[in-house]
């Protein structure tokens, strides 16, 4: 298994580095092949792995690379660390971003720079193989930060478009203040484990418990410090409340990107680290209550802002925010497997999704406002029976008492009905959180669906589309306006979406068993609470048949605000215009931290460049030193005549002064 498990993890960063280095200097095809073809070697090699697990055959395991750092009693080498957790990462990050680079030949086929962007997308995904293999703290952060680096040259891969230029900027910053919390608490964890290596402490942090630290002037439980500002890390990464910000902006990137963000790398890397980390999370209560309300109001908030936006990327973004909320509190609740199972699932129906929402863009030559679609089903048939497959996964269709269901209805049910039967009032009031959010997710996912598939086709009537593609009468074809006909993407892009739409109908329904009720299968990788998982199955049947109930609500709240009578939306703003505009402007949250944050910042600036770095320092320093050396040289030069009766004088001043100086 090592060199199987050393080919996954290093042959994407050698085809980035191949891609990179040949970059405009070969045709765009042999860094495609070369990156493609190594990221579905990748993939092919990972499945093996994750099935041995999944029936027993594997045991976990720690393949050495290299001697790192050996500095007085901090010494820790290059490992990377395979177990169940390890595998379920390894087949979630290389096939989706397998799948997304062979997308990618079909939507970056214009693009001049396809060498670069194929070099940072397989750059991006050695970096998340670095993250989920680290055997140590310090090799976890080297990846934690890999993937910040290449989240923000993927962002603004676009960067002579200003917008795209900014959003990869707010995302490298807002992920700063998260990993600075994640930094503090791996100096702590080394200050009261010392050590890095991820077994050690999760074998000593037991005995930690209830012991307590000095922090910040007061005494506090220390595996609770810790914990709570690891969390913050994973905070920033998976996009919670507070530091989600950057997440919707990071649409600004190509399509394939968001997708590849937002199922497979970046913003699974917080939920990845929780669980890896759960028997320490487990000695740390007060962190835990913080995870699982963070998680249900970051679940509930970016619910109701998918509700309003226009962006069809923005909305799954909204949507891709909220269900980490779902893994975040089902984590906090101690179901580190369901949250890990909800993981694994939102991969397939969320990629689907983005990947179905590019094919929509690339068909109405890149415009992404909804207002623009319309009746688009018949013209693009394939992705659209794609993206009704991701609907129906993330709005969970599935009934209990048949045993059958979509991908999401296997886990994000589950995640509802571990926390009602966690029983606590955190966990009760995550649950509630989790229903209305499950009704929001159906309102908005069902409202994308017929804004774009159904109703008039309105990019008829639409300058804006009309206007943007050039035609002429024998492109038109049979339409006598010579206008624009959205029409299926290209194969590569179509391939992606019907193997995507295998996982998000299967993936449920074929995994369920051994993610929730295996022990042995999470054997030495997580925390598993098997009472916790015995209590889900016996929770009353209206909490199993909740989530359905509300999907159906929000489908039925769609299609009458849509479809029948499409005038309700305007009504309701109309009626209730602050509650619109608060929740259109994302709670004001960007903002709020623009003027706490953003302006003081740009002020202080100005005052230390203005007062401090010219006024003061330029004054002073260079510029004072230059204007003496200038005026000192001029009456110097003026002294230099070249007439010897000159030199003279000088010679008996200088001799005069000398020797009044010794009398004196």
């Amino acid at each position: 298994m090592q060199t199987q498990i050393l080919l996954i993890v290093f042959l994407p960063l050698l085809a980035s580095i191949v891609a990179g280095l040949v970059n405009k200097n070969a045709p765009s095809v042999f860094a495609k092949s070369i990156t493609t073809g190594a990221l579905f070697v990748s993939a092919a090699l990972s499945w093996p792995i994750f099935l041995a697990f999944l029936n027993g055959s594997a045991i976990a395991e720690v393949v050495p690379v290299l001697k790192w750092v050996e500095s007085g009693s901090m010494s820790f080498d290059w490992a990377l660390r395979v177990d169940t957790l390890t595998a379920i990462m390894l087949v979630v990050i290389n096939s989706v971003s397998a799948l997304v680079h062979l997308y990618s030949w079909g939507y970056m086929e214009e693009d001049p720079d396809q060498p670069r962007f194929f070099a940072y997308l397989s750059l991006f995904t050695f970096a998340m193989l670095m993250l989920v293999t680290a055997d140590n703290l310090v090799q976890m952060f080297f990846g934690w930060e890999g993937v910040g680096l290449a989240s923000y040259l993927l962002i603004g891969f676009w960067f002579k478009k200003p917008t795209a230029g900014a959003a990869a900027i707010k995302a490298f910053v807002v992920n700063r203040v998260g990993d600075l919390g994640f930094m503090l608490g791996i100096f702590g964890t080394f200050l009261v484990f010392q050590t890095t290596s991820i077994t050690e402490i999760l074998e000593a942090a037991p005995a930690m418990s209830g012991t307590t630290i000095g922090f910040l002037g007061m005494r506090l439980y220390t595996m609770d410090i810790l914990c709570i500002l690891l969390f913050v890390g994973a905070m920033g990464k998976s996009a919670q409340l507070f530091l989600h910000t950057w997440l919707p902006d990071a649409m600004e990137g190509p399509t394939p990107v968001s997708a590849l963000i937002h199922a497979a790398t970046m913003v699974t890397a917080g939920v990845f680290m929780l669980c890896r980390l759960s028997p320490m999370f487990e000695t740390a209560p007060a962190a835990l209550m913080i995870v699982t309300v963070v998680g249900a109001a970051t679940c509930f908030f970016a619910a109701t802002i998918g509700t309003t936006q226009w962006d069809i990327k923005r909305v799954i973004a909204y949507s891709t925010c909220s269900q980490l909320g779902y893994m975040f509190f089902a984590a906090g609740v101690g179901a580190y497997n369901v949250a890990m199972f909800h993981l694994f699932t939102h991969a397939f129906f969320k990629a689907l999704l983005f990947l179905g929402a590019g094919s929509v863009i690339h068909a109405m030559h890149h415009e992404q406002d909804m207002r623009y679609y319309g009746g688009l089903r018949k013209q693009i048939p394939l992705t659209f029976y794609a993206m009704l497959a991701g609907t129906l996964a993330i709005t969970g269709l599935g009934v209990y008492h048949l045993g059958v269901g979509f991908a999401g209805f296997w886990s994000k049910d589950a995640v509802l009905e571990v926390a009602f039967a966690r029983g606590t009032e955190i966990s009760v009031m995550s649950f509630w959180l989790g229903v209305i959010a499950a009704l929001l997710t159906s309102f908005y996912s069902w409202r994308l669906m017929f804004l774009t598939f159904w109703g008039k086709p309105r990019w008829i009537e639409s300058e804006h589309i009309q206007h943007s593609v050039h035609k002429t009468p024998e492109e038109a074809g049979e339409d006598t306006t010579g206008g624009y006909h959205p029409h299926e993407s290209p194969i590569a892009m179509l391939i992606p979406l019907v193997l995507l739409t295998v996982g998000a109908i299967a993936a449920g329904q074929v995994f369920a068993p051994s993610f929730l009720d295996d022990a042995t299968f999470w054997a030495s990788s997580i925390f598993y609470n098997e009472n916790l998982m015995h209590a889900m199955h016996a929770v009353p049947y209206w909490v199993k048949y909740s989530a359905l109930v509300v999907m159906i609500l929000g489908f039925a709240g769609a299609y009458l605000a849509y479809i029948a009578k499409p005038e309700l939306p305007a009504k309701f703003v109309a009626a209730v215009p602050w509650l619109h505009r608060f929740v259109y402007n994302k709670w004001y949250f960007d903002e709020l931290y623009d003027r706490i944050f953003v302006k003081p910042a740009f002020w202080f600036g100005r005052q230390f460049w203005k007062l401090g770095d010219i006024g003061t320092i330029d004054r002073f320093g260079p510029n004072g030193i230059a204007w003496v050396v200038e005026r000192s040289s001029g009456a110097t030069k003026s002294i230099q005549s070249g007439y010897l009766y000159t030199y003279a004088l000088i010679m008996l001043l200088g001799l005069i002064a000398a020797i009044t100086w010794v009398l004196l």
